[in-house]
């Protein structure tokens, strides 16, 4: 793929028009002598879609651990043996304190996270509903959820108590999922996208790269997202975990995760797309170069059983790429 290709399909896609499986492939083959004039045609394309602001959101670790699923990457899987915090929902209160901390480092969007499969069953719902209701008083957060699968009652009942988004990743491609969970099927996590969608919910669904996938594999997932019509796209990279079955994985190189976040753009030009876990890791000092790659989104603060940065550091880089972070209050403390 040379520069000539890269600006025919990038003019392509300023035009309106979308870009086919058979040419993303064709990006994908980018040297990398060539990948800031890939990455340059993703940020004239995210400047074009969606604009100079990017969308930040934080998490809360609601209830950790013990988890029913064997997701191969994650540190929560009661299979694996991953020496994490394991605690039950976190009482409202501290809910709460996460949120306002969120908010005041900068935070446009707050999830309230919890481990296992769903909320079919779950007990805590009523609780984890009652402090979302008091996160939508108290503060002026984007209320998000993430809480495994969900019947069409309980995503209304999520929209009732305020609930803007439901956060739900697909985590790879169909082709690959096998490979990194055998507990539930690809099919269960597409009937929990549609279901939030039906009760009118938006959607956030990503994945995680650097699982063992390949390329094309992460181009199928951009595609299955496409056609999901989800609002929001997380990319994860993977921070391989001591005690999980990925802990050996090696990491994947920064200008291949730069790669992968402009293709994205390039067939997602007008959704959210954002880093999440493993940035600091695994980008390290061209964190700053992700933001002019295509992605108008990040996670800020810490993840699930990792940390982040510091949210001053996050907030001056954006302000330093002249891009204007979008946060629940007009002024920050960072």
């Amino acid at each position: 793929m040379n520069v000539e290709k890269i600006l025919v399909l990038g003019n392509k896609v300023l035009a309106g028009e979308s870009i086919d499986f058979t040419e993303a492939v064709a990006l994908s083959k980018t040297e990398e002598s060539d990948i800031p004039f890939l990455t340059a045609m993703a940020n004239k394309i995210r400047q074009q879609f969606v604009g100079n602001e990017v969308d930040l959101c934080s998490i809360v670790n609601g209830r950790s651990g013990m988890c029913s699923e064997n997701c191969s990457f994650c540190a929560q899987s009661a299979h694996h043996k991953a020496q994490i915090e394991v605690y039950p929902l976190m009482e409202e209160d501290k809910l709460l304190k996460a949120a306002l901390e969120a908010e005041t480092n900068g935070a446009l969007r707050f999830s309230i996270v919890t481990s296992g499969h769903g909320v079919a069953y779950d007990q805590d719902l009523p609780r984890i509903i009652k402090g979302l209701q008091r996160i939508k008083a108290e503060t002026n957060l984007k209320l998000c959820a993430s809480l495994g699968t969900l019947t069409l009652d309980q995503a209304l009942q999520l929209k009732e108590a305020g609930v803007e988004r439901y956060h739900h990743n697909v985590e790879s491609s169909r082709s690959f999922y096998p490979s990194i969970c055998t507990t539930h099927t690809y099919d269960e996590r597409i009937h929990t996208i549609r279901v939030a969608h039906q009760a009118g919910l938006e959607v956030c669904s990503g994945g995680i790269i650097g699982l063992g996938e390949t390329m094309l594999q992460r181009i199928e997932m951009a595609f299955e997202l496409k056609e999901l019509g989800v609002h929001s796209v997380p990319v994860n990279i993977l921070n391989p975990i001591k005690g999980t079955p990925l802990e050996n994985q090696s990491p994947l190189q920064p200008l291949e995760i730069l790669k992968t976040f402009a293709l994205f753009r390039f067939i997602l030009p007008d959704r959210g797309i954002r880093t999440a876990g493993g940035r600091e890791v695994n980008l390290r000092d061209l964190q700053a170069t992700a933001l002019l790659s295509g992605i108008n989104g990040m996670l800020i603060g810490g993840y699930l059983t990792t940390g982040g940065r510091n949210c001053a550091m996050d907030l001056k880089m954006i302000r330093d790429l002249g891009l204007k972070p979008l946060s629940a209050v007009k002024k920050d403390k960072c």
